[in-house]
Order: C-alpha cells, then sequence, then structure tokens
C-alpha cells in the first residue's frame, strides 16, 4: 500500500511541477516533510545503507552513462578540483567552526559533519539542469556529483575512527589523502574492468530485456567487490558508467540500447523521486530526536546557518580561484597548440623535401630505397599522431571558448551545488557514540532541506539576473555541414555505394531503402559531374521506400520514431538536372519497374544488408570523432540518434517480412 501510495504521489507531483513552475524534487521533498508531519504517521526511520548501497549505485551509473565522456575528458581539471580539495578544505572548516561553537563536539566528530556535509548531491544537479544553463555547467555539475560522494565517505569513515580512537593524528591531511587516493585507484580499476567486460557481454544478448536486466545489476557488480576491497563503490558505479557510456555504441546494437534507455529513464524516476520523498519522511523522527537536545531547535537551526553559510563562502571563493586557474591553462593551451601547429608544419616542409631525395643522395647515404622508404612512412605515422593531437587540442580550445566558464557561468556553478539526500543518509551513518549526535542530525536535516528549498527555488531567478550561458540546442549550419561530409564520406567505400556505381540507380530507386546514402552527396564536391556526382544525386532516395515500409509495418511515421532526430537535421541533396526522372506523381522519387528487373539485381533483403553496412560505417565515423573531438557532444549525439532509428527501422522491417 506504501509504494503504491508513493508512486502516485510521484505521477501527480510529475504533472503538476510544470504547472507551478517548481522542480518536482522540491515539491516531493514538501510533499514528504506534510505527511512525515501529520499525527497518524509517526517517526520514520530509513536504513541509510539503503540508499547509499542500493539507490545510489545505479542512479550514479546512469548519470554517468548519460554524459558524454568528450566532454567529462574537458572537464576532468574542474571535476577533480571539485570533488577533492573543495571537499577536504569544507570539511575541515566545518569542524573547526563547529568545535569553536560547541565544545563538547571535538574536532573529530566536527571534520565528520563536515565531511557529510561537504558534497553536493549528484541527484539534485536536475533541478540545475531543467533551467537552460550551457552543457558545460550542467557536465561540470554533475561530474562533481558524481566523484565527491567517494572524498566524503572515505573522510567521514577516517573521522569517525580518528573521534572513537581519540587520536588527531589520524586526521594527518597526508594519510587522508593517501586513503582517498587508493579508494579511488581501487574503485576505478574494478569500475573499469566491469565496463569493458559487461558491454562486451552484453554485445552478446540479443533479447532487449536481457540486456536491460544486465545492465541493472551492473552498477551493483561493480560497487559490490569495490566496497569488499576498500575502495568506494560508488566510483566503480561511476566509472563503469563512463566505459558503457564510451562503449555501448560500437558495440551493443541500436535496438537494445534504445529499449534499455528508456527502461533506465523509468528506473532512475522512480529511484530519484523516492530520494527525496523519503528524505522528507524522516524530517519528523529527526526533529523528535533533536528536540531532546538541551539547546532546543533554535540553536541547532543557528549552527546550520553559520555552517551553511560558510561552506557557500569558502565554494564560492574555492570556484573564483579554481576559474582563474582554468582560464591561465587554457591560454596556455591556446600557446602551445600554436607552437605545436608550427612545428608540425615545418616537419611537413621536411617530409615533402625527403620525398623529393634521388637515388644518388641515397647511395651516398649508404641507404636503399626500400630503407628510405620505410623510414618515411615511420615519420609519416608520427606526423599523423602529431596532427590528430593537436587537432583534438585545438578542438578542445573551441569548445572552451564557445562554452565559456566566466563569473556568471561561476556564480550558478556555486548556487547550483546543492546538498541533498545523500547528506542525509551520511549523516544517519554517524555512529551512535557521538556526542550530540541528535544535534548533528538535526544540523544535516536543516542544511540538505535548506539547501534544496533556498538554492532550487531561487535558482532561476539568479541565472535570469546574472544570464549566464545558455544551452542553445542548435547546431550552427557549418557544424552540420562538417557532420554530414564526415558521414558521407564513410558511405563512398561501402558496398551499398559501390552497387550504386556499378546498378543503374533507378533500379535501387524503385527497391528502396531511406535517406541514408543523401550524405554521399555531401562527400561528392558541388561542381562534380559524371558517374560520380549522378551517384551522389541518386543516393538521395536509395532508402526511402523501405523504410516507409517498415514504418508501415510497426505503426509509425518517418518523421516520428526518434523525438530528437528530424529530417531538418540533413539539408536537402540539390536534385540533378533530370531530377523529373527520380520523381513519381506523388514525390517519392521512384520510378516504376517490375519485381523481375529489380529483382534481377537485388532482393530486399539484399538492399537492407547494404543498408545496415551503410549505417554501421557512418557510425565508425562518428565515434572516432568523437575521439578526436571534432564536433560538440548535442550535435553526435543528434546524428548518432538518428542512425540508430533507421538501423532499428531496417532490422524490424526486415524481421516482419519473415
Amino acid at each position: 500500500m506504501i509504494a503504491l501510495l508513493g508512486m502516485l504521489i510521484i505521477v501527480a507531483t510529475q504533472f503538476l511541477a510544470p504547472k507551478v513552475g517548481v522542480a518536482s524534487p522540491l515539491i516531493l521533498l514538501g510533499v514528504g516533510i506534510a505527511i512525515g508531519f501529520l499525527p497518524q504517521v509517526g517517526a520514520i526511520e530509513v536504513e541509510p545503507h539503503l540508499i547509499l548501497e542500493i539507490i545510489l549505485p545505479p542512479l550514479l551509473f546512469s548519470a554517468a552513462v548519460r554524459m558524454p565522456t568528450m566532454d567529462f575528458r574537458r572537464e576532468m581539471n574542474a571535476v577533480a578540483m571539485l570533488a577533492i580539495p573543495l571537499v577536504f578544505l569544507s570539511a575541515f572548516a566545518v569542524g573547526f567552526v563547529i568545535n569553536w561553537m560547541v565544545p563538547a563536539i571535538s574536532l573529530p566528530w566536527g571534520v565528520a559533519l563536515g565531511a557529510v556535509l561537504s558534497p553536493t548531491d549528484a541527484v539534485a544537479v536536475s533541478i540545475a539542469k531543467r533551467s537552460g544553463v550551457s552543457h558545460r555547467i550542467i557536465t561540470v555539475l554533475e561530474g562533481e556529483g558524481l566523484f565527491n560522494d567517494a572524498t566524503s565517505l572515505v573522510l567521514l569513515s577516517a573521522a569517525m575512527n580518528a573521534a572513537l580512537a581519540a587520536d588527531n593524528n589520524a586526521l594527518n591531511p597526508g594519510l587522508l589523502i593517501g586513503r582517498v587516493a587508493l579508494a579511488l585507484g581501487i574503485a576505478a580499476v574494478i569500475g573499469w574492468v566491469v565496463g569493458e567486460v559487461g558491454v562486451r557481454v552484453r554485445a552478446l544478448l540479443k533479447e532487449p530485456s536481457t540486456d536491460t536486466v544486465f545492465s541493472f545489476a551492473m552498477p551493483f557488480i561493480a560497487s559490490l567487490p569495490a566496497e569488499h576491497l576498500g575502495g568506494s563503490g560508488l566510483v566503480a558505479a561511476v566509472v563503469a558508467g563512463l566505459v558503457v557510456s564510451r562503449r555501448r555504441a560500437a558495440l551493443i546494437s541500436a535496438n537494445n540500447r534504445r529499449f534499455s534507455q528508456q527502461n533506465w529513464e523509468t528506473m532512475t524516476l522512480v529511484l530519484e523521486s523516492a530520494i527525496f520523498l523519503t528524505m522528507g519522511l524522516q524530517a519528523f523522527g529527526i526533529v523528535e530526536e533533536a528536540s531532546e537536545f538541551v539547546g532546543g531547535l533554535g540553536f541547532a537551526a543557528i549552527v546550520a546557518v553559520t555552517l551553511g553559510t560558510l561552506i557557500m563562502v569558502i565554494r564560492a571563493i574555492f570556484i573564483a580561484l579554481m576559474l582563474t586557474w582554468l582560464d591561465h591553462r587554457r591560454t596556455h593551451r591556446q600557446r602551445r597548440f600554436e607552437v605545436e601547429a608550427s612545428r608540425i608544419e615545418r616537419f611537413e616542409k621536411r617530409m615533402n623535401t625527403a620525398c623529393e631525395v634521388d637515388a644518388d643522395m641515397l647511395e651516398a647515404r649508404n641507404l636503399s630505397p626500400e630503407q628510405w622508404g620505410k623510414a618515411l612512412d615511420r615519420f609519416r605515422r608520427r606526423l599523423t599522431r602529431r596532427e590528430r593531437r593537436n587537432a583534438m587540442r585545438g578542438s578542445d580550445l573551441d569548445y572552451f571558448e564557445n562554452e565559456p566558464l566566466g563569473p556568471r557561468e561561476g556564480s550558478v556553478i556555486v548556487w547550483a551545488g546543492m546538498r541533498g539526500a545523500i547528506t542525509l543518509a551520511a549523516a544517519q551513518t554517524i555512529s551512535t557514540h557521538a556526542p550530540m549526535r541528535a544535534l548533528l542530525l538535526m544540523i544535516a536535516l536543516f542544511i540538505a532541506a535548506g539547501a534544496l528549498i533556498i538554492q532550487g527555488l531561487t535558482l532561476p531567478a539568479l541565472i535570469r539576473i546574472v544570464k549566464p550561458h545558455m544551452a542553445s540546442g542548435d547546431i550552427s549550419e557549418e557544424e552540420r555541414a562538417k557532420l554530414l561530409k564526415v558521414m558521407g564520406s564513410a558511405l563512398v567505400d561501402t558496398a551499398l555505394a559501390q552497387a550504386i556505381h556499378e546498378v543503374d540507380a533507378r533500379t535501387l530507386l524503385s527497391a528502396g531503402v531511406s535517406r541514408t546514402l543523401s550524405r554521399i552527396g555531401h562527400a561528392v564536391p558541388g561542381d562534380e559531374t559524371g558517374e560520380g556526382a549522378y551517384a551522389a544525386r541518386a543516393a538521395d532516395r536509395v532508402l526511402s521506400d523501405i523504410l516507409q515500409d517498415a514504418s508501415a509495418r510497426n505503426g509509425a511515421t518517418r518523421d516520428a520514431p526518434c523525438p530528437n532526430c528530424d529530417d531538418e537535421s540533413l539539408p536537402e541533396v540539390p536534385k540533378a538536372s533530370n531530377a523529373e526522372d527520380f520523381d513519381d506523381d506523388e514525390g517519392h522519387g521512384t520510378v516504376d519497374m517490375s519485381e523481375e528487373e529489380v529483382e534481377k539485381s537485388f532482393t530486399r533483403d539484399q538492399i537492407r544488408e547494404l543498408a545496415l553496412e551503410a549505417i554501421h560505417a557512418q557510425r565508425d565515423a562518428l565515434l572516432q570523432a568523437r575521439d578526436e573531438g571534432i564536433f560538440s557532444s548535442s550535435a553526435l549525439e543528434g546524428a548518432l540518434a538518428r542512425l540508430d532509428n533507421e538501423e532499428i527501422l531496417l532490422v524490424s522491417g526486415q524481421s516482419n517480412s519473415h
């Protein structure tokens, strides 16, 4: 009954949130508090390990899978600074201040409370995400929330051990940093192994339901061994998710990925909502326990306000210094890029000169032409690697320029760093031997709930005032053209493109498959004529009819299967001068041919196989472009989603035809 009521509350909240303009986590928190304080309900206590070990691993795993690894790589410096040094600074500052305000709470117990209050909540980032700020701000906030939990939990354990042993030396910063590094290292190794092995296992699973079930198990397969070996289970789940994010498009079928994604979205919604709802439900029990404290709730509120303000001030100063350092680093990388570009240019000139060496010069150096050729090949490979590394550096610089992190963006990062259910769950793991434990729990509740309510409600107003860089959601025409060029070039050497050259294009057009091959046209110069240009123009309609056929079989439309990938993402290929040859009365671009004439060249299944090969070639090209950082993550995600949609329709059409 309780579970049913909870699900109905989640549904009602999701329906109500857009109408009232308040983020659903805040509404759920308020509803939970209201229910928890009803006389009929009484005190509710949720086992903290349920949240830390059961709910958080899949949530963090899901967030990591959704995060573009290319952008995460670019923000590694910012994420590492926020996840480790900032947590240490905040925890020790809180420890000293609360020890000064409440002498009965020793420094180790104060640091333990600081470790609880320092990390931001990755789940609470969803509030900032709905505000429409730039993708870079969200990447930094999510990255911070994914990794700072490990630092805080390791620091919490060390502080409690020091307090119970009455040994302040156990809080030695060097020792603590070593423990954090060890926990992160163990977690990273286990998470990477689980991610690599898991994604290959999923590649072997053909049934979407089976694949989804296995994906649900992956965060626990990573987190449980990591915890057992002394690492961070949460970081292991995150690393496994990042590996899956990077490798899934190349190894897992489009249908399985789409099915798994939809189920994970449902799972994430339920778990996220449950966290905030239970957080509110626990409020009454914590308040009731804290009421026994001699100082009362008023004193707890004063301490909470003081510590919350202290944490925000430290966060603001740290982020200001971090942004200054990142800007200096960007300038340094710009200079390094320019220097390396000039070196590559000089190296290319030397290579060109070396290619012109004659036989007499080789003989004078006692070298054969074969030896010289092998040497030149080695240098060419070195040159290619250097060019790719520098091109990636240039792409990163373009990314930093297009999505800046200045004072405006920094203020949003400061204010969007909210505490949440993780803070409350971690606080409840504080030993019962802690002095004034009820006060510590009350402070954690006040700061977590206060941060969510105050910062969550005022964040949209802050964004309107400071006007940070916002997410546009649009792809520039230049980037779209480059993207189509890469995809078109990937098609040129495929069997389908070859078939267009070898067989009358009208035959393939009448057999029909979709627009996928329209991208060949973008790999052919606009002024090119003859067979290649004819093939490029003819390819505009090569795949259309079969996708329409597949759509009809599945009750879908050509435009709707992928809501994020409409036809406008692909500009139309210019028609040939004889374009009327390809147009029928309904405008589908087909010609009348008998089935016998079509089957003489290719069967429908053969064309499907050729089309699937073409889609795979385009996907491989996009993944290589992703690794090189050529395109924005939004452009790549849209293009990959379009290819997934086409592949799903082709495969489903093939299965239905049998």
